[in-house]
């Protein structure tokens, strides 16, 4: 591959938002089960997707369309979930229709991931492969941007997924930065895979939860965080080619941390400091690849993520209620590819969403005051009881549809052969 020749004064900056918000399950007593009753919350759903449009959304929507026609050399990295534009569609479409605004500028790159915000990598390359076209194809229909970047649920990552990824065309994936990949090595730059045609790009946590989880924290020793502040900790990281990517939930900006604690501004000074930069540029996944060349390549043989201290795949499947509750998803994998009920496949899709999981943690430290952040529920073994009889029900449902396919199908070859004698 030929590069364009990089400005070798600049660092180059990667600010990506993770857009996600699941399907809220009511409660869900063992004596539904079998009652035909709906899964999902819609009262709770169409509240919180509300106040969080109003909170964040179209306000951080609109700050970025305006910092963007002030100055185009911003750019923004967006990964919207199928389950969180589904719900936009149903409750606040003005949302949807402010995300087209970005998209117009041509400054946006819209990355792809699994529509249901899934651990179906887990599940078997089938599902996981479905649920990854669904979501380009949502992508291709609401913005009419074929995305060409991956990032999978929760920034989870190996070498297996990687090589999936691959095989339907993407051309790079995000992955956290974690130490045990990188070594001695600078994170702050493009990667490569070691066998494969696609490149890595490593998000600095570090400087991410800076923002994500510390802008409010008035026991952080640096706070209050400034912008100033902040771009100076990136100017210590300018190293001519080094590619700094900021990732964080997009709601970290109005519904983590209010307007009234001055995340807004925050964000406005700090996003239009490093436009005007003489020693930094935004740059999109894609541009980057074009500009910037992968010298080193890693391997992660094993599953890193974004989540909790350990950084792997235990913030969802840590504990034997979660293991449980995945196995017993898994186990009707099988038996969803025999029906054709879309109610019934879509239902089952929705289940697959981490949150569910999420919210069966049993933490209790630093990271259990997140996972109970996040929850509904006021315990782990709440959302595991309502989660199981969701799936308890669902798996009869499947199965009644099995035995009236099989009687249905029965008829008509009896009427076939009644018609022939």
């Amino acid at each position: 591959m030929k590069y364009a020749q990089p400005n070798h004064k600049h660092t180059y900056l990667n600010l990506y938002f993770q857009v996600h918000q699941p399907r809220r399950l009511r409660n869900f007593e063992f004596f539904d089960i079998g009652t035909s009753r709906s899964y999902f919350n819609g009262d709770l759903n169409r509240f919180l997707i509300n106040r969080i449009a109003h909170n964040c959304y179209l306000p951080a929507n609109n700050m970025l369309l305006q910092l963007i026609k002030a100055n185009p050399a911003i750019k923004i990295t967006f990964s919207i979930s199928g389950t969180a534009l589904d719900q936009f569609n149903l409750y606040a479409p003005q949302v949807i229709e402010s995300f087209r605004e970005l998209a117009k500028t041509g400054c946006v790159e819209f990355l792809g991931e699994t529509y249901y915000h899934s651990l179906s990598f887990l599940i078997n390359e089938e599902e996981f492969c479905d649920q990854i076209k669904q979501h380009s194809k949502k992508i291709r229909e609401y913005f009419g941007i074929q995305p060409s970047i991956f990032r999978n649920t929760e920034l989870l990552y190996s070498n297996y997924i990687a090589k999936i990824v691959t095989k339907l065309g993407f051309k790079g994936i995000y992955l956290e930065g974690v130490e045990r990949l990188f070594e001695d090595l600078d994170q702050n730059k493009l990667f490569k895979h070691p066998h494969l045609p696609i490149i890595l790009f490593p998000r600095n946590y570090i400087l991410s939860d800076d923002i994500a989880f510390r802008y409010s924290n008035t026991n952080w020793s640096e706070w209050p965080l400034t912008a100033t502040k902040y771009i100076s900790w990136l100017e210590n990281l300018t190293n001519p080619g080094n590619f700094i990517c900021i990732g964080m939930d997009y709601e970290t900006l109005g519904e983590h941390h209010r307007k009234e604690e001055g995340i807004f501004a925050f964000m406005e000074e700090f996003i239009s400091k490093a436009a005007n930069s003489s020693v930094m540029e935004f740059l999109n996944p894609t541009r980057a690849m074009e500009i910037l060349p992968a010298k080193y390549s890693i391997s992660s043989p094993g599953i890193t993520s974004w989540a909790d201290v350990r950084k792997d795949k235990t913030a969802w499947l840590g504990n034997e209620l979660q293991r449980d509750a995945f196995a017993s998803l898994k186990k009707l994998n099988p038996l969803i590819k025999k029906v054709k009920n879309p109610a019934l496949i879509r239902d089952y899709k929705y289940l697959q969403t981490s949150d569910h999981f999420y919210y069966m943690s049993k933490e209790t430290d630093d990271d259990g005051q997140v996972h109970q952040y996040f929850s509904h529920y006021n315990s782990a073994y709440e959302a595991f009881l309502n989660y199981m009889n969701v799936l308890a029900d669902l798996e009869w449902r499947i199965k009644q549809e099995i035995k009236y396919s099989v009687r249905r199908n029965r008829k008509r070859v009896l009427k076939k052969v009644k018609r022939k004698s």
